[in-house]
């Protein structure tokens, strides 16, 4: 059975930091494993811009939780997140 591992990836559509902190993240993934990445474009969203605005990419396990990472993807952090949401599922 494969687990899936949730993330919020704040980003926006021309950011190349962004594209390679998402590459980064999803070549963390582990077999019999799925990272479920929910990309938001914070140029969509005033308010988003206001939050997140020159921080992106921000990278979210669970959007009303604390930021994992931003500009560069901290590998330990995304795991972390990962290995404890396959730990609560067990």
């Amino acid at each position: 059975m494969t687990r899936v591992v949730p993330f919020t990836l704040y980003s926006r559509g021309y950011c190349h930091l962004c594209e390679d902190m998402l590459q980064a993240l999803l070549a963390l993934q582990q077999p019999g494993e799925r990272f479920a990445v929910q990309v938001v474009d914070v140029d969509a969203d005033p308010a988003l811009v206001a939050r997140f605005d020159e921080l992106v990419p921000v990278l979210y396990g669970d959007p009303e939780g604390a930021e994992l990472c931003h500009y560069f993807l901290d590998p330990a952090a995304a795991r972390g997140w990962a290995d404890a949401r396959t730990a609560a599922a067990a």
